[in-house]
């Protein structure tokens, strides 16, 4: 099982926040996004990391080299990064991926550990976290069938359709792996569709008969920081999780 983590935007909606700072390395309290999603990656035993960077990799590279050695770490740099969109970041890790398992997630969510051993333990090849809540327009909504299995998966399915918000964590088995960047060739080489989101992808392997199921993860933490007020609420959310624990 490998790790990915999607670490190359810009993150313009955070600035003047992220001016001189990766949008990963901004803190959520006393620590940082990227530390939170490291920390639940050891606590469920992956030690296999594939980090997709671009804006300020460097400040990411030393990061972990100086506080996660014990992790191996595959860096893959994204040279056009300011005009690219996640699916081509994951497009670039496509060769070291292959032929294992993979859990991918995205750069800017911090959530609770226990969403990955849900998906681990799910018993699905291939199965995303679902959030179940009232959705809006900017959240990549989740329509599914009676089975729990992907239907569509995009901000453009209606809400009153969605079974609820996918929190940017997915993971996929050797096999649907494999269909999955079938897919996603199909979109970066033969299409050109480089500044688009992966789940376009996804949607694309479902058209071809390959099944993705939802995991309800609802009851765990987990936020997508994009404004410093998300930064400021995630700590708040943080800090009141922790005080619950020593109680």
């Amino acid at each position: 099982m490998k790790a990915v983590i999607l670490a190359a935007g810009i993150a313009s909606r955070l600035r003047p926040l992220t001016n001189n700072t990766p949008k990963c390395l901004l803190k959520v309290g006393e620590k940082s996004i990227l530390q939170l999603t490291l920390e639940n990656l050891l606590e469920n035993n992956i030690t296999q990391l594939v980090m997709v960077t671009g804006y300020l990799e460097q400040q990411i590279k030393d990061f972990i080299a100086a506080n996660f050695p014990q992790l191996q770490v595959t860096y893959i740099y994204n040279e056009v990064y300011d005009s690219t969109n996640n699916i081509y970041s994951l497009w670039l890790a496509k060769d070291v991926l292959l032929g294992d398992e993979m859990l991918l997630m995205d750069s800017d969510i911090i959530f609770d550990s226990k969403i990955i051993g849900a998906l681990l333990q799910s018993g699905y090849e291939n199965c995303l976290a679902l959030k179940r809540h009232n959705v809006g327009d900017e959240e990549i909504k989740v329509k599914i069938d009676n089975k729990g299995c992907v239907l569509e998966i995009s901000k453009i399915v209606p809400p009153a359709l969605a079974a609820g918000e996918s929190i940017g964590i997915e993971k996929f088995g050797k096999e649907g792996l494999y269909k999955l960047f079938e897919a996603i060739d199909r979109k970066v080489v033969d299409e050109k569709m480089v500044n688009i989101f992966y789940e376009v992808a996804f949607e694309d392997m479902i058209k071809q008969g390959e099944e993705i199921f939802v995991v309800d993860t609802t009851d765990y933490v987990c936020m997508e920081i994009d404004t410093a007020t998300d930064l400021n609420v995630a700590a708040e959310v943080l800090a009141y999780k922790a005080k619950m624990q020593k109680n």
